[in-house]
């Protein structure tokens, strides 16, 4: 059974970009729920200079936060990291996952069942590899923190395989 798909448009003015090179624009993101109906709406315009990004992140946090690269499986510590807590956004701090939800996926990277909250985390389609796969994003920054698949356990069949220096444990 599919689930249904309750499209939800909110749309924001865009803000003045004339003068503001780190601009994109606004994309559709699709935003998965607890609930498993996932809902349509416009992404947060929460953005910095990329100079400001390089002064606040590490060389390796600045590759995979704002580059959206990937760091190489098994080799965060997060991915064995079995203590109670929450993991955040390195660059914003915003509580992205629970390590109730966090599962051993074998892939190499630290994995979840759900995010932290419906607001948590934003997706979009990635074609980065030729074959469209999900996009995991900080809800507040923008920052990319790694890829959402359907192959995870219950309740939510998902597993959001993130990487671990995208994030911070406390």
């Amino acid at each position: 059974r599919r689930p249904h798909i309750n499209a939800q448009l909110r749309t924001q003015k865009a803000p003045s970009h004339k003068n503001n090179p780190s601009f994109s624009g606004f994309r559709m993101l699709l935003i998965p729920s607890r609930a498993s109906s996932p809902r349509m709406m416009a992404a947060p315009d929460l953005r910095l200079p990329d100079s400001e990004w390089r002064a606040r992140l590490s060389a390796r946090e600045y590759e995979v936060l704002r580059r959206e690269g990937t760091e190489p499986a098994w080799s965060h510590e997060f991915n064995a990291l079995e203590e109670e807590g929450v993991f955040t956004c390195a660059a914003c701090a915003t509580p992205l996952f629970r390590s109730q939800e966090k599962f051993d996926s074998g892939s190499g990277w630290p994995s979840f069942w759900a995010p932290a909250g419906d607001d948590a985390v934003i997706t979009s389609v990635d074609f980065k590899l030729g074959l469209p796969r999900t996009e995991v994003r900080c809800a507040a920054c923008d920052g990319h923190l790694g890829h959402v698949f359907s192959d995870g356990p219950r309740p939510t069949g998902r597993r959001y395989c993130m990487n671990g220096v995208a994030m911070r444990f406390s």
